[in-house]
């Protein structure tokens, strides 16, 4: 026998190996086809059952399926069915990435510099889009948009794997990690300053959000820096009735006004005695002007000027009451501030069917304005869309616009004389020896116009 000569069982061999190589491929296509089934519904879970709103929660309760019933269970506990699933999904990725690779070199053989650019492409490319596109895109659009079905259809799965070892023990390991994490993270939380907030949001804001939004937004942030002398309305506007007059002038008195509070004073309005309810009086309506109606009177609620609003809101609410007397430090009345005057500050104006619509200034162009005196400063800044600040650092203890006028100067102006402060120019159009009535405001936009 000449042993240069091939043997016959050469090709046989060959062909056996070669056989089962290909058999081995086949093998690992079906195991890759399920891993990513298993990363489909996965991520498709994690998708559906974090969609279910309050609404589908509550058809899940009038349900009486079990699959409805294992739903609401497993959403009971959200941070041990996500563990499950972040779990579940990364053991199935790795388990793709490493048959991908088998595959690969099954196919091409060991890496070298002919086949180095076609491994990339099959490797980076096309392992990572039909991982992304199979695995992730397609069923989380899906299970969006059938979240319940979704959720019904893997609930049993979920719940069976959850209490398989090593998943368990990982969940389990996980879930109590992040409570730690949690906890510090309490312990160690970021204090940021109300003006690093307007910031942010000022710097976030979506030409989506319109600009009622964003005022809402704004007023919440610079809600708690308010205090309660500048949302006030000042004594000098204040609608009181004397304890001593009698009934029919009270009752001409509220007829006049139209407000549903009035307060009530002893001798002068730094005296405030009680509030009177209007509604308290219904039911004396037909008596006579002897009727004794100071009885009816409530015990009145008194704050400091500096009075944060977002602590007195929270008075209101424990209270029960809408009406708070602001005084001084002398204990005189500086003015009232309602419920109404708080919310204000958040939503804007609150205007019933009741309320007359008082001009407090005229806008005569895009820049000028003609603003009363005793117009306050907070809603001097609504106005002029001015954040205020140079001015709120810089007023003292004034509330209005006359008020600063007359702290900048020194004195009280005369008509036709003015101040420039912040790029504003404040010219004084009517005064008297006691204070500023009437100030035009005119915004400037450069150094050249003062």
């Amino acid at each position: 026998m000449n042993l240069s000569e091939p043997s016959s069982i050469d090709p046989l061999i060959h062909n056996y190996f070669a056989g089962v190589q290909v058999s081995q491929m086949v093998i690992y296509f079906i195991i890759l086809a399920v891993l990513l089934i298993f990363s489909a519904f996965a991520s498709g879970s994690e998708s559906a059952f974090f969609s279910i709103g309050p609404k589908e929660k509550e058809i899940l309760r009038n349900e009486q399926a079990k699959s409805s019933k294992q739903v609401l269970k497993l959403l009971e506990n959200p941070k041990e069915l996500l563990a499950v699933l972040l779990i579940t999904n990364n053991f199935v990725n790795v388990g793709i990435a490493i048959i991908s690779s088998v595959l690969i070199e099954m196919m091409l053989g060991p890496a070298n510099k002919g086949n180095e650019t076609l491994r990339f492409l099959i490797e980076v490319i096309g392992i990572t889009f039909t991982m992304l596109m199979l695995g992730e895109v397609i069923p989380k659009i899906y299970s969006s948009r059938n979240s319940v079905r979704t959720a019904k259809l893997m609930a049993f799965p979920i719940s069976t794997f959850k209490s398989i070892p090593p998943i368990s023990w990982l969940k389990n390991f996980l879930v109590h990690g992040t409570n730690l994490i949690q906890k510090n993270a309490k312990q160690r939380s970021v204090k940021i300053t109300s003006d690093e907030l307007e910031h942010a949001l000022a710097l976030t804001k979506e030409e989506s959000t319109s600009e009622e939004e964003h005022k809402i937004l704004e007023g919440i942030v610079k809600f708690g820096n308010t205090e309660a002398c500048q949302v006030m309305r000042s004594r000098m506007d204040v609608v009181a009735i004397d304890e001593n007059a009698n009934y029919k002038e009270l009752l001409e008195l509220i007829l006049d006004a139209g407000y549903s509070r009035v307060p009530v004073f002893n001798g002068s309005i730094d005296n405030v005695t009680g509030i009177l309810y209007i509604k308290d009086l219904l039911p004396h309506l037909s008596k006579d002007e002897s009727f004794k109606w100071q009885e009816l009177t409530r015990k009145p609620f008194f704050i400091p000027e500096n009075k944060k609003i977002d602590d007195l809101l929270k008075e209101f609410q424990e209270k029960k009451m809408h009406m708070a007397v602001v005084v001084d430090e002398y204990g005189g009345a500086s003015g009232i501030v309602t419920l109404e005057d708080v919310l204000e500050e958040i939503v804007g104006d609150i205007t019933d069917e009741f309320d007359e619509e008082e001009i407090a200034y005229t806008r005569i162009s895009e820049n000028t304005f003609l603003f009363e005196g005793r117009t306050t400063l907070v809603d001097f800044y609504k106005v002029t869309e001015m954040d205020g600040k140079n001015f709120e650092q810089n007023k003292g203890d004034s509330e209005t616009l006359s008020g600063f006028l007359v702290e900048q100067a020194g004195r009280i102006l005369k008509n036709n004389e003015y101040i420039i402060f912040d790029n504003v120019k404040m010219i004084v159009e009517s005064s008297d020896k006691r204070r500023i009535k009437m100030i035009k405001v005119i915004l400037l936009e450069n150094q050249e116009e003062k």
